[in-house]
């Protein structure tokens, strides 16, 4: 059991939790972005990081630090906090991108542990493997059995109160991604970042990505915070943190910033192009678009690594809001129609709500019902398989209007699409309060009659007419063959 993770609330795959970093000495709430610090180049100070924007914890990369030798002589003098003047938590990484980049680096996962406990960093990595997307499964397997060498070494390295990153690999094979998930996870290591990831973000490969976290969630327990790699783009925040990731860390205010990109959460802008700043945050509230255009390089590029920071803490902060008001997928159903591959996230995402629903509290605010996909949302399934355990008389009618006329039936269940029967005794219950459009949609009559299915499928003995309003014949086609139906609309 890990004991310095802690959930507070859940919402489909997303969670609020404490991580405790004790060697910080601080709590850091998740889900929680890590600003990049590139310990030669800073645009905006960690100082400012954490004053101005509230973040608890970045990430810096010690490799870096260890072959820059003043940088090496004062962090190993002074500490990585007063280098960096940072009061909260910080985590290193350990050459790892520079050895996929470049193909070799000179330090050992020993030697590189034991300079980060030196350096002060309270959350350090080993030296894995990132394997890129769609290399040969052999390749995948050779450099997923290195990392799997590399975090058993770590376990073995003095990094007294440091946490330990144990990353999990495996490319875009699901199964090596929850095997190494689940290795990574019988370790003693703290922290489980899902690597390799950039190449598909970069490609917007969302699908992809949703799959590759979907197996390392499997492999990992529930206690198990999930550090998402290099997912520096608020637009895809919430569709990951719905799918369980915890942390994010982000050099893309900064390397967007330095290209005159302006970030907002349906995508990236250039300078150039806008006319109007459409946010409220202090940059966009002094500035105009010609202001900050007419503003010298350096100075443009911190305003717009200002603003593509206050953008992307927002939306952590909105996000956490969802999850506590129960509204998560809605949310990453408004950011999935930002673009196409956003949308095949979102769709791949619930490819994955039978696990989950497992994580999905039974009971929230309100379920709305927004577009097809929202049919296939874990609620649904619930309802679906909560059916197959119900008390059913022997002879019911299932109805979309009222229950006049229906005298020789024992009973009269609403039918409601997307769920389907929906007993007398439940209709109060969440989510069968749901907020439904009135011209409701083939995906969802076909996910009520899914319903319908369900409960006669466990209940094959059951007298059953189902009353309907004009289905469509992909829905009809899915209820029993024994099941008598009435068109409500054609009787009207």
């Amino acid at each position: 059991m890990r004991e310095h993770f802690e959930l507070r609330d859940t919402d489909a795959g997303g969670r609020i939790g404490e991580l405790r970093v004790p060697r910080a000495d601080v709590t850091v709430e998740t889900p929680a972005l890590l600003p990049v610090i590139n310990p030669n180049l800073q645009s905006i100070s960690p100082r400012r990081l954490a004053d101005e924007f509230g973040a608890e914890i970045l990430i810096t990369n010690s490799y870096i630090i260890h072959k820059t030798d003043d940088l090496r002589e004062r962090a190993l003098e002074d500490g990585l906090h007063e280098v960096l003047d940072f009061p909260g938590a910080i985590m290193t990484d350990s050459g790892s991108f520079q050895l996929s980049e470049y193909g070799e680096i000179s330090v050992t996962t020993e030697e590189i542990l034991a300079f980060q406990r030196d350096i002060g960093a309270d959350i350090g990595t080993p030296v894995d493997i990132p394997t890129p997307p769609d290399v040969p499964r052999e390749r995948a397997e050779a450099d997923l059995e290195t990392t799997k060498d590399r975090l058993e070494i770590a376990e073995t390295v003095d990094v007294g109160e440091m946490l330990i990153n144990a990353p999990v690999q495996g490319s875009t094979y699901p199964d090596l991604r929850e095997d190494a998930a689940r290795h990574a996870d019988a370790t003693d290591l703290d922290v489980f970042p899902v690597g390799a990831v950039v190449p598909l973000m970069n490609e917007y490969r969302y699908d992809d990505m949703i799959d590759v976290v979907a197996a390392a969630k499997r492999g990992l327990g529930a206690n198990a915070p999930v550090h998402l790699f290099g997912a520096g783009h608020p637009m895809m925040f919430a569709l990951a943190v719905a799918m369980g990731c915890d942390l994010f860390d982000s050099a893309a205010y900064a390397l967007y910033a330095r290209d005159d990109r302006y970030l907002t959460v349906r995508g990236t802008r250039h300078l150039a192009d806008l006319e109007y700043l459409p946010c409220s945050c202090p940059v966009c509230a002094d500035h105009s678009p010609d202001d900050l255009r007419a503003l010298p390089d350096d100075r443009r590029e911190l305003e717009l690594s200002a603003h593509n920071l206050h953008v992307t803490f927002e939306e952590i902060r909105r996000i956490k809001q969802a999850i506590r008001s129960g509204t998560l997928l809605e949310l990453v159903e408004q950011r999935a129609r930002a673009h196409p591959t956003m949308l095949d996230g979102y769709r791949t995402l619930l490819d994955h709500a039978e696990q989950l629903e497992r994580s999905d509290p039974v009971s929230k605010g309100a379920f709305f019902y927004t577009s097809h996909e929202s049919a296939r949302r874990p609620e649904v399934l619930r309802h679906h398989r909560r059916l197959e355990r119900l008390a059913v008389p022997d002879s019911l009618f299932l109805t979309e209007g009222d229950s006049s006329g229906s005298d020789r039936y024992d009973d009269t269940w609403r039918l409601l699409a997307p769920f389907g029967p929906v007993p007398n005794a439940l209709s109060r219950s969440y989510p069968l309060t749901a907020e439904v459009p009135a011209r409701t949609d083939a995906a969802a009559l076909e996910a009520a009659a899914r319903g319908v299915a369900r409960l006669l499928e466990a209940n094959p003995d059951v007298e059953c007419t189902l009353g309907h309003y004009d289905w469509p014949t992909g829905a009809l086609e899915i209820v029993p063959d024994h099941v008598e139906t009435m068109d409500l609309a054609g009787e009207q």
